[in-house]
């Protein structure tokens, strides 16, 4: 899940009042979390739990479905297996998943009025806290048949993100993820969107480091460790990079009106390479 960064920014007196509701929300660390074994077994369980929750709804997605038939599996799903829903009450979200259709980029609000289509493309971003660890995934799901410019689309975010990962491992650099993103999505003729950024993500579902999907000189270039890990999240666009919020205050939509494309996985960083923990094909 990304988090504007508005809300990120939010007082510290509004931050304590919601520390009571949420679950796993802590006040936001400085320091890089470097995960001990037992933790990252906890988050290879959290991990597989969302990874589950996706694959499923990934399978029964259908024109005539609503977003908020989508939610509610997810939601009975991960309470189901011992967890509980990150993103629900997270900073006032009300939902289990954010499902965005289209031209919605991120954070869209599952709506049972929201009746899915033929050709739609859907963004489903869910976690689940589980024994104090998060894991955090998103998919983007074809609903039915999709034109052919969105399945290039669709393509490339799947690709973008793995392209991403192959840079992860001990001793590597933010910044070298980051450039493999951005070179492959705009050797497409796409735009990376850099107002949502990819986290650490363990005890708190938004941990530090930021994980950017393009070159800048604005946030830490960090060398990764092993132990750290981090939810990887390209998004793209058709057009525009730059995104508006609806009068809901989450919804992310594009400026131009164009499709948008997102993938994400929990990765862990080891010595000599990384572990995709929400690995959808491992369930």
């Amino acid at each position: 899940m990304n988090i504007f960064s508005d809300l990120l920014a939010s007082s510290e007196k509004s931050k304590s009042r919601e520390k009571s509701q949420l679950p796993g929300l802590k006040k936001q660390r400085r320091r890089i979390e470097i995960k001990s074994k037992r933790e990252i077994e906890i988050m290879r369980q959290s991990a597989k739990i969302v990874a589950t929750v996706l694959k499923e709804i990934s399978e029964m997605t259908q024109p005539g479905m609503t977003t908020a038939d989508l939610d509610a599996h997810a939601e009975k799903r991960i309470r189901e297996m011992g967890a509980k829903p990150s993103f629900k009450g997270y900073h006032g979200f009300p939902a289990t998943i954010c499902a965005s259709v289209n031209n919605e980029v991120v954070h869209g609000i599952p709506n049972p009025k929201k009746v899915l289509k033929e050709g739609d493309v859907l963004k489903v971003d869910t976690g689940a806290f589980y024994q104090g660890f998060h894991g955090d995934s998103c998919v983007t799901i074809p609903v039915g048949k999709i034109s052919p410019d969105a399945e290039t689309l669709v393509r490339v975010a799947e690709e973008a993100l793995y392209k991403g990962i192959e840079q992860v491992k001990a001793g590597a650099y933010l910044l070298d993820l980051a450039g493999a993103i951005q070179d492959h999505v705009e050797a497409h003729g796409f735009s990376v969107v850099e107002e949502f950024t990819g986290h650490g993500v363990g005890r708190n579902l938004h941990e530090e480091p930021s994980v950017f999907n393009f070159r800048t000189r604005e946030m830490p270039n960090v060398k990764l460790r092993a132990g750290m890990t981090l939810a990887i999240e390209p998004i793209l666009n058709a057009g525009s990079k730059h995104t508006r919020i609806l009068s809901d205050k989450w919804t992310a939509v594009t400026i131009d009106n164009s499709l948008s494309a997102q993938f994400e996985h929990t990765v862990l960083v080891t010595e000599d390479g990384y572990e995709i923990l929400t690995d959808r094909s491992q369930v």
